[in-house]
């Protein structure tokens, strides 16, 4: 008999009791994993969602654990935090090594050394060599959030021109420029006043084909900003732009390097300070350090989290020296920001880049998994039911067709002649874990996104290119 969880307040400091049966008892002795994972339903707030059901208990390299016993291959990496696999011996080590000495140094009161080596390890990596002014936060949120901040400071200006489709975070600036799905800023508006969207150069949001060129993508993407500069904010009350260059939770859309470069041509024509938000792209996960490098652009700010320290909370916002010389002292700051122990973890995140060839290993696996998926398409018993499949390095997509995604009445990309209903990703997803297998949806869209350990091995690699195509089918036929 599982039990029934009512909280009642223990006797003791953290001593928390639940009901079992006509006793209560202690949460840390729940007589099973079930129970204890009733327990989470019970007192974790519905505002979060979650794809599988159990208690994660272990982590290491490619695989979780659950306290039922259940292992399964990790596909989605913590939505794209471990980059180098959960509990990489280097990284763990060293964060060990940090609580034994010292914790916590607030960022108000002194430097601590983790803190500088670790801008000394990134200063190589910048994808500009004029960012060489850091300041470390611990999301992913906050950094886009210290970012608009600075923006508006810096120029004096107040207006953010955003993508359709981006992901910014669900704090409130970060909710402001968020366009990627309603459900982050449903019944919380009025948001923060002064945001403006363009689209992204994603086929779908110009109702176009897959196969529209990047160049016909980019045109219709400038085109609307230099039409938004004209008719809703004037580049003298515009701070600044703010991008993905891989779209996340829109679809893992890469941005043609045309697209980069115009919107750089913009900003420099009329003072406006470029943000390119690499919280998920960042970090090896596309095949470089960052994904800007591709175009050559450089950005005025430069987002980083996620990957960076390997599943210790950690972000950092990255700039000119020029420019954050201007910010007035006290002005940035926080609680934990910059913490020590995710320093320590992160300066081994960059050493074991350097030491593991980590590159390498994206570069080969991105192949392999590329050719599985292209493989899938090609199939005829599955080619109608596959639109797209797009991304770069290990920050890949495949995107199903569907009947009923928005505006589908008016989109050429929905199927002729074959109904697909709503939700095939989440039903391939939810088959992949039901096969042993993590992995996650992404965007408004029928889109299933693979961001596996960026040091996979060949053969976890296959493992879960087979589960992924043993699922589709399964899927398909149900259909």
């Amino acid at each position: 008999m599982l039990p029934n969880l009512i909280h009642r307040p223990g006797r003791r400091l953290g001593h928390t009791l639940v009901r079992h049966g006509n006793r209560y008892v202690s949460a840390s002795s729940l007589p099973s994993p079930a129970a204890l994972n009733d327990f989470g339903k019970h007192h974790v707030t519905k505002g979060l969602a979650r794809i599988s059901e159990g208690v994660m208990a272990r982590g290491q390299g490619s695989y979780v654990e659950y306290l039922d016993g259940k292992k399964l291959l990790d596909f989605t990496c913590g939505i794209g935090v471990t980059n180098l696999g959960h509990s990489h011996p280097k990284v763990s080590k060293a964060a060990a090594d940090q609580c034994m000495s010292i914790v916590h140094v607030q960022c108000s009161i002194a430097f601590h050394e983790p803190y500088l080596r670790l801008i000394e390890k990134l200063l190589p990596a910048m994808p500009h060599p004029s960012l060489d002014s850091f300041f470390f936060w611990n999301s992913g949120s906050e950094a886009v959030e210290g970012a608009i901040k600075m923006a508006r400071t810096l120029t004096g200006r107040q207006n953010i021109i955003t993508m359709q489709g981006a992901y910014h975070g669900r704090t409130f600036g970060a909710m402001a420029v968020t366009k990627s799905k309603t459900v982050y800023s449903d019944g919380v508006a009025p948001l923060m006043p002064g945001v403006f969207s363009i689209p992204y150069p994603f086929w779908h949001q110009h109702r176009l084909p897959p196969s529209t060129p990047p160049s016909v993508l980019t045109e219709e993407c400038l085109y609307q900003l230099h039409l938004l500069l004209s008719q809703q904010t004037s580049p003298k009350d515009t701070a600044a732009i703010i991008v993905e260059p891989v779209l996340g939770e829109g679809g893992y859309v890469p941005a043609p390097k045309e697209f980069l470069e115009g919107l750089r041509a913009v900003c420099d024509q009329h003072g406006i300070l470029l943000i390119v938000d690499e919280v998920q792209s960042g970090f090896g996960r596309t095949g470089n350090w960052f994904f800007i490098e591709e175009s050559g652009v450089k950005p005025d700010i430069l987002l980083m989290a996620k990957g960076l320290a390997n599943g210790f909370p950690l972000s950092g916002v990255v700039s000119r020296k020029e420019l954050t010389d201007k910010l007035v002292p006290g002005s940035m700051g926080g609680t934990y920001a910059g913490n020590a122990v995710s320093c320590a973890a992160a300066c081994a995140v960059a050493d074991a880049f350097q030491e593991e060839n980590i590159m390498a290993n994206v570069e080969a696996r991105s192949q392999q998994l590329f050719a599985s998926l292209n493989a899938l398409k090609d199939d005829q018993t599955l080619a109608q039911y596959i639109l797209d499949v797009r991304g770069r390095g290990l920050m890949v997509a495949m995107e199903f067709a569907s009947s009923e995604a928005p505006g589908a009445a008016f989109d050429p990309a929905t199927p002729k002649g074959l109904t697909v209903k709503k939700g095939i990703a989440s039903r391939v997803a939810k088959k992949c874990i039901e096969k042993g297998m993590l992995l996650l949806t992404t965007s408004v869209y029928e889109v299933v996104r693979f961001i596996p350990p960026l040091n996979i091995s060949q053969e976890d690699m296959k493992k879960g290119c087979e589960i992924f195509a043993e699922s589709l089918r399964e899927v398909v036929r149900e259909s």
